[in-house]
Formats: structure tokens, C-alpha cells, sequence
């Protein structure tokens, strides 16, 4: 069953109000989006997702509840294009949760899973072109290594890479996990599964997790109302590198205006960090999914 990761805290950092105007760019299987539509009763959600699995169940769940809400079905991305098309220039609440949702693990067919044996799939959007077929079967050796080393942060990568394109054609998960515990120490097989960063890399490219998200941060910042926060759990170091750096290029004052004895109002920062949370001990006893997770809360300054 999907646990949501942190979820008190996320509704406690919305600081959500009966008519809180909110976006949940990360639907899923609606754990956070759920909760939310139960305290904005005179508010409003758009909730994001490309999974057509995630949208069918959320669908019904919500509307169990409320019907103060629409799922829009694109990438989070295309953000403020999908909400200008709603008539939305401002909302007051934006929820980012980057793990790949339980169900999607957890459902073999899906290929996210290095436990499981399905073909290599690992689109976010199941209409979309390329997959984790591709990326292990088509990409040359540098691509293939860049992409461990730099979304995998894998140390093996080289080994690995020159493991997969030997082996070639590659079509299902325990097929790949095979090949990477020939290709890694087995002392490093031993101490965490070899297969993790891998996989995770291989997710990352096929889905262009990161590039899309420094892109929609960007732009759910400018979405804020002032008062408005933005809350972003990230799951590994790539992710939340990138909105750590984000968060601090909108709420710190340029260098060039620290020396000035009085910065105009309009050059101070219209952003300010709020919260940078990880789950409580008691969280990760009853949800190990969320050992590696993290909440980043930002808020914009109301002058």
C-alpha cells in the first residue's frame, strides 16, 4: 500500500486555509491530494500527473471526497501553461513530491523495479517514444557512462556501461541487474543493491527528470501569491541539489547590493526559506520508503 512521505508536515507548511487555491504538480496516487481537498473545502486543486494508471485511481478517490478539483494530465513542466489555460495566474499552494510513486514500483510490468522482472519500461508517461529499452540499447559507451556517473553518481559506471553494451540486446529488468552485479566488486554488490543507482539513472534520463525540474520550480515560484509556499520533497541528492540551489538564488540578496547602506524594496529578495525537514523516527519505522526523503519549504514575502 502507498504511504505518503511526511505528509503532517506537508499540510502543516501549506499553511492551507478552507480556501486555499492549490497545485499538487505530483497527483500519484493522490495520498497528499486527498488530504489536502479534505481542509480546502472553499478552495480549489489542480493536481498533475502523466501516469493514466494514477489519474484513473485518483479520479475516484478525490471525487469521493470533493469536487473542488481538477487532474490535469502533463507533465509538471508545462506548469503555468496548463493553469493560464484554467484561467490561473496565482495560487497560494504548491506540493512537488519527486518519488516515484509506491504503485509504480511496485507493479512489475512498470520496469522501475530492480526486484521485480518486467520489460525495461520506466516511462513516466506511457505514451511517450523513448524507454529504458532505448537508453540501454541504443545509447553508445561515453552516453551510457555519462548518464550512470552523472544521474547515478554511480563510481562503477565505466564497468558497468562496457558490461551492458557486451551483452546486447538487453529486454528485461533481472536481465540488466544480472549484468551489473558481473560487472561491479562483489563487496560493493554486498553492501547496497548494485542495481539502485543504475536504475535510477537510467529513470532519470528517460524521463529528463532534471532539466524538467529546475524548469517547473521556476515557475511554480512565480505562481506564488505573496504568503504562498511552496513545499518540494526530493527523494536523492540530485534532485534536492537542484532546488536547494534554486531556493537560494530566489531568497538571498545579490552580492553587489550587500554593501549598499539601504537596498531598495523592490531589489530585497521576494522569497524566503521557511523549512528544510527530514521524516521524524517514527515515519521511517512505519515507512522505510522514506529513509532517503526530504522537505524543502519556501515561502513568498508579502510587502
Amino acid at each position: 500500500m502507498h504511504k505518503s512521505v511526511l505528509l503532517n508536515e506537508v499540510l502543516e507548511y501549506l499553511n492551507l486555509r478552507k480556501d486555499s487555491l492549490v497545485v499538487d504538480c505530483t497527483l500519484g496516487y493522490a495520498g497528499h491530494s486527498s488530504e489536502i481537498l479534505k481542509v480546502i473545502s472553499d478552495g480549489y486543486l489542480y493536481a498533475f500527473d502523466q501516469d493514466s494508471h494514477a489519474i484513473s485511481y485518483s479520479s475516484q478517490k478525490l471525487s469521493a471526497i470533493d469536487s473542488n478539483y481538477k487532474i490535469i494530465k502533463s507533465n509538471f513542466c508545462y506548469l503555468k501553461e496548463e493553469l493560464n489555460k484554467c484561467g490561473v495566474s496565482t495560487v497560494d499552494g504548491i506540493l512537488f513530491d519527486l518519488g516515484v510513486s509506491s504503485p509504480q514500483l511496485d507493479e512489475a510490468s512498470r520496469g522501475f523495479s530492480f526486484h521485480q522482472d518486467a520489460k525495461l519500461d520506466m516511462r513516466m508517461d506511457q505514451n511517450q517514444d523513448i524507454s529504458a529499452y532505448e537508453v540501454v540499447n541504443n545509447y553508445e559507451y561515453e552516453e551510457l557512462k555519462d548518464i550512470l556517473f552523472k544521474y547515478g553518481e554511480e563510481k562503477y559506471a565505466s564497468s558497468i556501461a562496457k558490461g551492458i553494451i557486451a551483452s546486447r540486446p538487453i529486454t528485461n529488468t533481472l536481465e540488466l541487474v544480472e549484468i551489473i552485479k558481473k560487472h561491479v566488486p562483489s563487496k560493493y554488490a554486498r553492501e547496497k543493491h548494485p542495481a539502485r543507482k543504475t536504475f535510477q539513472a537510467i529513470r532519470i534520463e528517460v524521463n529528463n527528470e532534471l532539466n524538467v525540474l529546475d524548469s517547473a520550480l521556476r515557475q511554480a515560484l512565480e505562481l506564488l501569491k505573496p504568503g504562498g509556499r511552496l513545499c518540494v520533497i526530493t527523494f536523492h541528492s540530485l534532485e534536492d541539489r537542484i532546488c536547494k540551489s534554486i531556493f537560494k538564488e530566489y531568497s538571498t540578496l545579490d552580492d553587489n547590493l550587500k554593501k549598499m547602506p539601504i537596498v531598495p524594496l523592490e531589489l530585497l529578495p521576494k522569497y524566503k526559506v521557511v523549512a528544510n525537514i527530514k521524516p521524524t523516527k517514527q515515519e521511517l519505522k512505519e515507512n522505510p520508503r522514506a529513509r532517503s526523503a526530504k522537505l524543502r519549504v519556501i515561502e513568498k514575502i508579502e510587502r
